[in-house]
């Protein structure tokens, strides 16, 4: 069977079982997402030794930093993403919701019905836990899901797989409510992105090139999980302590995900005061801090940014810093680099904070909080499938609710149009 042949079957069971998964009470689907909870703890073993295999080949190809990160599971990752089936399982199913009904003067009564898309097409990189949390919001949702991980994590993948797909047949829904694509053939994701009226929609996640790539070569609409280009502000009102507590979270306390702060934007009026002690314990965690030429002069151990510095999603320990003369300046300076991610401004007064909120362009934009909080279990959603840049369908954190869209549904009682 060649590659293209395979995938069509698997799209074609894809859409029998999607059939089925929109027509499952949400009392059936809860029982599979425990089912597959219970089943990813009870074979951590299994799941940890298969990613084992994944970082040890990941290792001999060099492969170090923000990646291998991504790639890694534990003990605590693996109950992480059993307990954030669970918690998908514990959220309202929005499938059969039925919003903004009005009766029109002739009688009919309008509405729109959340259903699911149907089939989804999950390809993406490194993180193993993408499989697990992709699977439980598609089958919630009411969607079939065919996931097709990166090669780097493939062990990890497969074994997770074996364990939700077991957990699912054994509530008594279809196998192929989600699907593993096992090859390591990369053109898997070339023939995926094709096969139109089998698949209702591509949702990548990796690097920007990856990103651009899918886009550029998808037949089926595609949900963007973009780059997070993220900046934190310290605004000239701020309370010294809570801004490097929240600045310092942004940045250190993961640095290689999507919601990590890549640029620190600080007041001209606040500077001197918390930027010495801050920046010291910055690069005391080992973060290499790129500054503008005023900061440099508050701190020299910091190396010259460049116009590239402010453009760039590192994902790694390192940490652009810039003094701007108002918070103007900071909106501006968002505006032309920032990815449209998650944006956060840490100041007491209320006029900034609202204008911030207003001005600011973004899929999250945080007041007092730091940016690692843009995740779609922090916001109350479960686990997330993706954090959508874009503004079409989706934006910021996509958990169940957005793996779904409408149809009008009409109620008469015999009206006809005249």
């Amino acid at each position: 069977m060649s590659l293209r042949d395979e995938l069509l079957k698997m799209a074609q069971a894809g859409r029998e079982a999607a059939r089925v998964l929109s027509l499952a009470g949400s009392e059936l689907k809860n029982r599979a997402l425990c089912n597959m909870a219970d089943n990813i703890e009870a074979n951590k073993v299994e799941i940890l030794a298969a990613n084992e295999k994944d970082l040890r080949a990941a290792r001999e190809a060099g492969t170090t930093g923000a990646m291998l990160d991504r790639l890694t599971l534990n003990e605590k990752r693996v109950k992480d993403m059993a307990n954030g089936l669970r918690e998908i399982a514990e959220l309202p199913d929005p499938v059969g919701e039925v919003e903004h009904e009005i009766v029109r003067p002739n009688g009919l009564r309008v509405g729109r019905m959340r259903v699911p898309l149907g089939v989804i097409g999950m390809v993406y990189e490194a993180r193993p836990n993408v499989t697990s949390d992709a699977a439980g919001l598609c089958l919630k949702s009411g969607n079939a899901v065919i996931l097709r991980g990166g090669t780097e994590a493939a062990e990890s993948n497969r074994a997770i797989g074996i364990f939700i797909t077991e957990g699912i047949q054994a509530a008594g829904l279809p196998a192929a409510s989600a699907q593993v694509v096992r090859t390591t053939d990369r053109k898997a994701v070339a023939e995926l992105l094709k096969l139109e009226g089998y698949i209702d929609c591509v949702i990548p996640r990796g690097s920007k090139k990856f990103l651009q790539w899918v886009a550029e070569n998808a037949r089926v609409p595609v949900i963007r999980h973009g780059d997070g280009n993220c900046h934190v502000y310290i605004d000239s009102h701020a309370e010294i302590r809570m801004a490097e507590e929240i600045a310092y979270n942004a940045k250190v306390q993961r640095p290689g995900v999507c919601n990590a702060a890549e640029t620190l934007l600080v007041h001209a009026n606040i500077a001197v005061r918390i930027l010495p002690e801050l920046l010291s314990r910055f690069t005391n965690a080992g973060v290499e801090v790129r500054a503008c030429e005023r900061v440099r002069e508050i701190y020299p151990a910091a190396k010259e940014a460049t116009e590239e510095d402010w453009k760039t999603e590192y994902l790694d320990l390192i940490l652009a810093v810039k003094i701007v003369a108002n918070i103007q300046e900071a909106i501006d300076h968002i505006a032309i680099y920032g990815s449209g991610h998650s944006e956060a401004i840490v100041t007491q007064d209320y006029l900034h904070a609202e204008r911030f909120l207003r001005e600011v362009d973004a899929a999250a934009v945080l007041v007092n909080a730091s940016t690692r909080f843009t995740d779609g279990g922090q916001f109350g959603l479960g686990a997330e499938i993706g954090i959508s840049t874009q503004k079409l369908h989706a934006r910021g954190p996509m958990g169940i609710r957005e793996l779904t869209t409408t149809k009008f549904i009409v109620r008469g009682q015999g009206q006809i149009r005249s």
